[in-house]
């Protein structure tokens, strides 16, 4: 197992869901970890079951300002980053007739918007030789109905990976991407549905997983773990699948 002794890691939407399981991982191999969210509460809970001295902070990566004072806040107790997760997200859909404009910059914000600043304002902090990771997701690969917006913001940082491997090469920096497929985390409650068709919709979505089932977020945490160790030293610019084949089959 990789050990990130003494390695400062930073993870956005760490509070739950993905983030969280990967906050745990991390720390478990060693590591300083500083996690961000939207919500105190979740937050100080998150903080709590991850252990150690974790940094715990408020920031809606929507907001440039936020963003600027989280990693203001974060270069006061450090004098750098080694791993930055780009893993804040929101999953909200609606076929393009029904989408507003609400739900437009909401998906764009967030997803593509928060993650692009994110890693910009993230850059001074981040040594040389550290890596980058941002989350996708499985929708920027294929075509479903009523996920035109979402789909979009994750092909964005599809797109995002490739040129900022690009751009951070001569640092060093290594930057690629998870691709997780259907995932049992919080953010499906979230969607809004009711608990019928919540379960209905995940019945659906199980269907057409050839592994027919959800993954958990332990999964994506030890991927993410992968790509931020140095066994994946060799490695830029590249999304991994961890969708139980959904996206590939």
């Amino acid at each position: 197992m990789n050990s990130f002794e003494n390695k400062v890691i930073v993870i956005t939407g760490g509070n739950s869901g993905i983030g969280l399981a990967t906050a745990k991982e991390l720390r478990r191999r060693g590591a300083q970890v500083v996690i961000s969210g939207r919500d105190e509460k979740s937050l100080a809970e998150a903080s709590n079951a991850i252990g150690g001295d974790t940094l715990a902070l408020r920031a809606d990566v929507s907001k440039i300002a936020e963003i600027e004072k989280l990693f203001a806040t974060v270069k006061q107790r450090f004098a750098g980053i080694d791993v930055l997760f780009a893993n804040a997200g929101v999953a909200k859909f609606s076929p393009v007739q029904d989408a507003t404009e609400a739900h437009f910059d909401e998906n764009m914000d967030i997803n593509f918007k928060g993650a692009f600043f994110t890693v910009q304002k993230a850059l001074p902090l981040l040594r040389d030789g550290g890596a980058v990771i941002f989350n996708t997701s499985v929708v920027d690969q294929k075509g479903w109905a009523g996920t035109s917006v979402y789909s979009a913001s994750k092909a964005a940082l599809r797109s995002l990976t490739r040129t900022l491997a690009a751009e951070l090469v001569g640092r060093k920096i290594r930057v690629n991407a998870v691709a997780p497929g259907p995932i049992s985390t919080p953010i499906y409650g979230r969607m809004g549905m009711p608990a019928d068709a919540l379960d209905q919709f995940a019945s659906g979505i199980i269907a057409q997983v050839p592994m027919n089932r959800f993954g958990d977020p332990e999964e994506i945490a030890k991927a993410v773990a992968f790509l931020a160790s140095d066994e994946a030293s060799y490695i830029t610019g590249v999304e991994l699948n961890i969708d139980g084949g959904l996206g590939q089959l």
